[in-house]
């Protein structure tokens, strides 16, 4: 893991003052796709980091369980926010090259739902990490795994 990069025009990442030990982490504009998945909380336990939010009625599906497409999105941008917790990148500063995931169970709407997300491998492009989707006595709801490809800044940071 490298030293943590600078502030992100883009994201911020603060201390959460509800939530002592625990980040936040936003995208700046409440416009993009993020602001469906947020709030996010970020926690670093020692190889793992903790994404959370908390899903809502227009996360269900018509089982009134979590849907599996927010699942998948809240796996995409979790594996981002544990890559800032674990210093590897500034927010917007990868892509996702693939993710794949396996559903194993439903998820409860209105009770928080965690990404524990695990660095395996990083290298001066690629990020290679893995998680579970979990919730408080609710057996696994799904695994995955996803690579990052680092990017170049963009030409407003350069």
């Amino acid at each position: 893991m490298s030293e943590a990069p600078p502030e992100s025009p883009f994201f911020s990442y603060d201390d959460d003052p509800e939530a002592p030990g625990w980040k936040t982490w936003a995208f700046r504009d409440p416009t993009r796709f993020n602001s469906f998945l947020e709030p996010l909380q970020v926690r670093l336990e020692g190889d793992i980091a903790r994404v959370r939010m908390m899903p809502r009625h227009e996360h269900s599906n018509m089982r009134d369980n979590v849907h599996g497409g927010a699942l998948l999105g809240f796996m995409d941008v979790s594996l981002f926010a544990a890559s800032r917790a674990f210093g590897c990148l500034q927010a917007g500063g990868a892509v996702t090259l693939d993710l794949s995931a396996q559903f194993i169970g439903g998820g409860v709407i209105g009770e928080p739902l965690e990404a524990r997300i695990e660095l395996l491998r990083e290298t001066s492009r690629m990020l290679f990490l893995r998680g579970l989707i979990v919730q408080e006595d609710t057996p696994t709801i799904a695994s995955f795994t996803g690579t990052l490809r680092k990017s170049s800044p963009p030409p407003s940071l350069r």
